[in-house]
């Protein structure tokens, strides 16, 4: 029997913290540059953007820029090496999901990393999801819709009946453009680039997980 509603989450900045990993990755190829390794509170806003950000913040690269591709690469085999040592749910995410469950709530993951780390993240993290929709999944990266539309088509669901739950300006125009209930979170990265989620034109903003609650 399909549900009748479900919550969506973006994984990096959402879901789960995953910048210390992603911190670990990029300082390890500073550091076999001879550069020092950056904090990863200096790292962590970038982290939502992928390798793209994280270059940027690491060596000031573009992907414009001869050798990124070469960069992009070396930085993602090193990541896949040690993709969840340090990733960890957010505090009260854990809860969440659980709570959802108990009232036949449907969940899912629509994420642009990779399925070949975000499958091995949610094993580690051992959550269950309902639908997991990744980078590679469609031809298209948020902030277009195709991801969500997949997600609810997974689920068995109009769009509407739907919320998306993110970190980021991306998600928020990917569930406006997908006619989901676009929540954005106070606890994610938030890239320098954003601004403030209260002005992403999102239903809600959410300072913990708990929140998303009183809005079902």
């Amino acid at each position: 029997m399909a549900p009748s509603r479900a919550v969506l989450f973006d994984l990096d900045g959402t879901l789960a913290d995953t910048a210390a990993d992603l911190a670990a990755a990029l300082n390890h190829l500073r550091t076999q540059r001879g550069m020092n390794a950056l904090p990863v509170n200096e790292v962590r806003p970038f982290a939502s953007m992928g390798a793209r950000g994280l270059l940027r913040a690491g060596f000031g690269l573009s992907a414009d820029d001869p050798g990124y591709l070469a960069m992009r690469n070396a930085f993602l085999d090193r990541y896949g090496e040690k993709v969840c040592v340090e990733t960890r749910l957010f505090p009260g995410m854990a809860e969440l999901l659980r709570e959802l469950v108990q009232r036949r709530i449907a969940w899912g993951i629509v994420t642009n990393k990779s399925s070949r780390f975000t499958s091995r993240i949610v094993g580690a993290l051992k959550v269950a999801p309902a639908c997991i929709v990744c980078g590679d999944s469609t031809p298209h990266l948020k902030p277009h819709p195709a991801p969500l539309f997949l997600a609810a088509d997974q689920l068995k669901l109009p769009p509407p009946k739907c919320f998306y739950v993110g970190d980021d300006l991306r998600d928020v125009q990917a569930a406006r453009a997908a006619g989901m209930r676009p929540i954005a979170v106070q606890w994610g990265y938030h890239s320098p680039d954003n601004g403030d989620p209260r002005d992403w034109d999102a239903d809600a903003v959410i300072d913990e997980p708990a929140e998303l609650l009183k809005l079902l």
